[in-house]
C-alpha cells in the first residue's frame, strides 16, 4: 500500500507546484484528491487522455496540483468548459471538480442540463454546506437553521439534495459518499469515471473553519467522524423508518442506468445529415445531366 501511494504521488502530482497545498489543515478536499488519483490509477487511464476542469472555490484548486490536462475556469462554469472539450474531443475522459455552491447555485442550470443531455462527463461535487473560500456564506445545501455570514441568526431556506436532483434531472450514474468513507469513495469514483454518460458523485465533506466553527460542530476530526454516524448505506436505509433516518443521509449508488449519450447522438445526426446532403447533391447532378441531354 505504501509503495502504491508513492507511485501515485510520483506519477500524478505536479512537482513544480508549491506544497503543502492551500487548503486548511483537516480539510476534506485532500481526501478527495487522493481518492480521485487512486481511482484513475486503478482504471489505468493514460494521463494525456484525462481532462480535469474546475470552477472557482476551495475544491476548484484541486486541478492545480495534478498532472493531467487541466482547466481552472470561472465560477459555476466548469461543466460548460468540460462540455466544449467533450464535443471537440469525444475520446477524452473529462472530469469536473466543483463545490456545492459552484455546481448548484450559479452553476445550477449547467448542472441540470448536463444531466438532461447525458453528456459523457463525470461531475465530482464536494458538498461542505457553505461557500468556504469567500467567507462562509450560505449555499444551496446549507441546512435549515444553520448560521453563516449571510444568515447570522439561522438560515431560513431549506437545502436540496444534490444527488437526488441529479437523478431527477436524468444522469446515468449518481452516487453519494463522504470523506470519512475513503475506500468506499475510491470504488464509487472508479464506477463513475468508467460509466458511459453523465455521472455524478456527491461527496459530503467538512468545512470546520467556516461552517463548523459558526455552528459549533467541532474541529476537522470531529466533523469527519460525525459522517460515520450520520451516513447510512442505501440498503440499510430502506429498512429504517423516517424517524430513524432523521438527521441522517444515504450513501452509495442511487442510480445506474444506460441511456443514449449526447455526443454520440450528435454525431449520428451529423452523419444522417451528410447522407441527405450527398443524396440531394447527387440528385441535382443527375437532373443537370438529363437537361443537358435534352438540349
Amino acid at each position: 500500500m505504501v509503495v502504491e501511494a508513492e507511485v501515485i504521488r510520483q506519477e500524478y502530482l505536479r512537482h513544480d507546484k508549491k506544497f503543502p497545498h492551500v487548503w486548511c489543515p483537516g480539510c476534506g478536499n485532500g481526501i478527495v484528491l487522493g481518492s480521485l488519483l487512486r481511482a484513475i490509477h486503478a482504471l489505468e487511464l493514460p494521463k494525456d487522455d484525462v481532462v480535469v476542469a474546475s470552477g472557482i472555490g476551495c475544491s476548484s484548486r484541486l486541478p492545480t496540483y495534478i498532472d493531467f490536462n487541466t482547466l481552472h475556469t470561472t465560477h459555476g462554469r466548469a461543466l460548460t468548459f468540460a462540455t466544449g472539450v467533450k464535443l471537440a474531443k469525444p475520446r477524452l475522459k473529462v472530469i469536473t471538480v466543483m463545490g456545492d455552491g459552484d455546481a448548484t447555485a450559479i452553476g445550477g442550470n449547467h448542472f441540470i442540463h448536463a444531466a438532461r443531455r447525458n453528456i459523457n462527463i463525470t461531475a465530482i461535487i464536494i458538498n461542505n454546506n457553505t461557500y468556504g473560500m469567500t467567507g462562509g456564506q450560505y449555499s444551496p445545501t446549507t441546512p435549515y437553521g444553520d448560521k453563516s455570514t449571510t444568515s447570522l441568526y439561522g438560515h431560513v431556506e431549506h437545502a436540496f439534495s444534490i444527488a437526488e436532483l441529479a437523478v431527477t434531472a436524468g444522469a446515468s450514474f449518481v452516487a453519494r459518499g463522504t470523506v470519512y468513507h475513503a475506500s468506499h469513495l475510491d470504488r464509487m469514483l472508479e464506477q463513475a469515471i468508467a460509466k458511459r454518460g453523465f455521472s455524478v458523485v456527491e461527496i459530503v465533506s467538512n468545512c470546520h473553519v467556516q461552517h463548523g466553527r459558526r455552528n459549533k460542530l467541532g474541529g476537522a476530526v470531529k466533523m469527519i467522524n460525525s459522517f460515520k454516524e450520520s451516513a447510512v448505506p442505501i440498503a440499510k436505509a430502506k429498512k429504517m423508518s423516517p424517524e430513524d433516518m432523521q438527521d441522517k443521509f444515504t450513501i452509495g449508488v442511487l442510480c445506474d442506468v444506460d441511456k443514449p449519450i449526447s455526443t454520440e447522438e450528435y454525431n449520428r445526426i451529423k452523419q444522417e445529415a451528410c447522407k441527405i446532403d450527398d443524396y440531394e447533391e447527387t440528385h441535382k447532378r443527375k437532373e443537370t445531366k438529363v437537361k443537358r441531354h435534352e438540349e
